[in-house]
């Protein structure tokens, strides 16, 4: 009896926030909305798959071995092909951005290959844009080396070779960056909705009413941030389906390991927007915080398109207390290998041990401010 006495003006306040929720459009746009647009944008918008670049190729030879290798470089599902005679018809295209390099089979390619001899051909690419270069250059030379086996050019392999890809065999860069795009998704939502709480309570002068009501500062808290982490959940749940279903990504791991490491994130992101919205005390000023301090570094420092191990290493130390990297690791391990614990166990215990110190300050300065 005591304890439900006790609890009961918790209820009151979640079942405050909860009505405030359903009551607030924006709160509603910003779970079920934003997540399905911006995991449509990182889906078709942002990838690191090289399909159909656009390039020249260069025919100064009339011959059919010229002509063969020029049609293995039009049937290449990497390459859009531009055909050429002389290699000033592409070179302007390249220094426009219209193409990202060219490739010259030479006058003397018959001549060589009638001698078996490797003729020299020249691949010019754009550094402009140095992984595209890397890739055209790779793929540019991958399409002359299958050429040249099946002419007869290059010896047969002694030992036959099969490459494997693990947990994502088809290479897809869509299956690596969608897990990660829920974390930035998810940092969005639990970061920028909880900003706006407090803020909105000070600048709607409702905070003085909640002040003459006896409950403690931990309740207050857990008022705030109990009906944001249930909706924050169902955005994570909604957003996994789209990818599952959607866009084809593999979910080799379970539901309740998904769930779990999601709780654990939710715990510093919701932290980090509720600090925010205590020290800004109005809404614009809050929501810009949280945009700057929240979906930057999880945009950037989680290794969900940058490598961590290629960052400068002032930026590695950094990226230690951004909560969203252990979050993007652990996703991509759920989607892509599997309830892998030891990983998971791990990523979530950073997570929460971020998350511990974030409410602590939260706690601290609503005292304060309380007191004040």
């Amino acid at each position: 009896m005591k304890l439900a006495t006790a609890a009961r003006p918790l209820f009151a306040l979640v079942y405050k926030e909860s009505v405030q929720i359903v009551r607030d459009p924006s709160a509603v746009l910003i779970a079920f909305v934003l997540p399905v647009i911006l995991l449509l944008l990182f889906a078709y918008a942002v990838s690191l798959d090289i399909r159909q670049v656009p390039i020249g190729v260069v025919v100064e030879s009339d011959d059919a071995q010229a002509r063969s290798l020029a049609a293995a470089f039009a049937g290449s599902r990497y390459f859009a092909v531009t055909p050429a005679r002389d290699r000033r018809e592409v070179a302007a295209a390249v220094v426009a951005g219209r193409l990202r390099g060219f490739v010259v089979i030479p006058q003397d390619f018959a001549t060589r290959v009638a001698r078996r001899a490797w003729p020299a051909i020249q691949i010019v690419t754009d550094g402009a844009q140095p992984n595209t270069a890397r890739f055209v250059e790779n793929y540019a030379n991958g399409v002359i080396g299958g050429w040249a086996v099946a002419h007869g050019l290059a010896p047969p392999a002694q030992v036959e070779l099969e490459p494997r890809f693990w947990f994502n065999p088809e290479l897809e860069t869509r299956r690596a960056l969608i897990p990660g795009s829920i974390a930035i998704v998810m940092t969005m939502i639990g970061t920028l909705l909880t900003a706006l709480v407090v803020a909105r309570e000070w600048e709607r002068g409702t905070m003085e009413a909640i002040l003459a009501t006896p409950v403690s500062v931990t309740s207050i808290l857990l008022g705030k941030l109990l009906p944001y982490f249930v909706l924050g959940l169902a955005a994570t749940i909604g957003s996994a389906l789209i990818a599952t279903h959607a866009f084809g990504v593999p979910l080799r791991g379970s539901w309740s390991a998904l769930l779990l490491v999601s709780a654990a994130f939710l715990v510093p992101a919701l932290g980090q927007g509720l600090l925010i919205s205590v020290l800004a005390r109005n809404q614009f000023v809050a929501s810009q915080i949280a945009l700057f301090s929240g979906f930057l570094p999880a945009f950037l420092l989680s290794g969900f398109l940058f490598e961590i191990a290629s960052m400068p290493a002032p930026l590695r130390v950094l990226t230690d207390i951004v909560p969203a990297r252990y979050f993007v690791s652990a996703l991509q391990t759920v989607f892509l290998a599997g309830d892998v614990w030891p990983l998971l166990v791990d990523d979530a215990l950073a997570m929460l041990g971020i998350g511990a110190v974030l409410i602590a300050l939260v706690r601290h300065n609503l005292r304060k401010s309380l007191e004040g």
